[in-house]
């Protein structure tokens, strides 16, 4: 059984290709690749077979995967050749099979093309802007940590910083953190990257203080130093273009697909035969459940 649904998967690339996904990327001239028993490969058909593969192979380069995606195609031709020399093209199996492969390509290429229309620069810049609507930026702040295992070492540390010490150094060499190394370095963080108590005294500080008590966390006991406190700024679309792309096609393919139910008049059964079970055992629920 599992070795049927893999060959039907792998043969359905070659027969419900779509010839217009194979003639936009064919060129103008389309050279036969080879023969099989007389039976002519034409270059268009291999590239067809491309767009049944997964997206990270489809992204490649047509002449890279060429050689490979030929032999495929040789080997798929040669199957069918021998099913249909084997009169399997009027097995009832096989007809319910390329039936079920028919439909799901028809669905995916109205899809397909549907999302075309639907999927459009407007549509993502709409999408970005929603989106800095409601994704205000937050402020970041830039600080230093020392840690220690516990109160009396980080309060001996405070009084270091308060005679003059040099916070860096004193990280490098008293935390046992792992940007101690660094001078205790964190870089610029938002308030949500840090585990609440640390956080919340961070964004507490001004630029160019160290925190005057130790800041507990489950990590052990914090000295902190906050360097430089900046307003948070928005991403630009081009960074976020990835998760806008799959938002709207994801908005328009629920829109189509609500659009074509409300059209269309729908008996499932399954639904029916679930609600008939739900309301007989609510009838034979002992009465204390149907009180509750």
């Amino acid at each position: 059984m599992l070795r049927n649904t893999l060959l039907a998967a792998s043969l359905a690339s070659v027969i419900f290709a779509s010839p217009v996904l194979a003639q936009d990327a064919a060129p103008k001239e389309d050279p036969v690749l080879a023969t099989v028993n007389g039976e002519e490969i034409l270059e268009s058909e291999v590239r067809a077979t491309q767009q049944g593969l997964p997206q990270q192979y489809r992204q490649l380069p047509f002449e890279m995967l060429k050689a490979d995606l030929l032999t495929r195609e040789i080997n798929q031709r040669l199957l069918m050749i021998a099913g249909s020399d084997a009169g399997l093209a009027d097995d009832e199996e096989v007809k319910a099979r390329v039936e079920a492969l028919e439909r799901r390509v028809v669905a995916e290429t109205y899809l397909d093309r549907a999302l075309d229309d639907a999927v459009t620069e407007d549509a993502i810049k709409a999408k970005y802007d929603e989106f800095v609507a409601s994704n205000q930026p937050e402020p970041q702040v830039h600080a230093r940590h020392i840690l220690l295992e516990n109160e009396e070492d980080a309060k001996a540390i405070i009084a270091e910083l308060d005679d003059g010490a040099d916070f860096a150094e004193l990280a490098k060499e008293k935390s046992t953190g792992p940007s101690g190394p660094n001078g205790g370095d964190l870089g610029f963080f938002s308030r949500g990257d840090m585990v609440e108590p640390f956080a919340d005294a961070a964004f507490a500080m001004e630029a160019g203080t160290h925190s005057k008590e130790p800041v507990q966390t489950q990590f052990g006991w914090h000295v902190i130093k906050v360097e430089e406190i900046k307003e948070g700024t928005q991403p630009t679309l081009e960074e976020v273009r990835q998760q806008l792309v799959a938002e709207v096609t994801r908005d328009a393919i629920d829109g189509i697909v609500d659009d074509l139910r409300a059209k269309a008049d729908i008996v499932n059964n399954v639904e029916i035969e679930a609600a008939k079970a739900a309301e007989e055992a609510a009838k034979n629920a002992p009465a204390e459940e149907k009180k509750n």
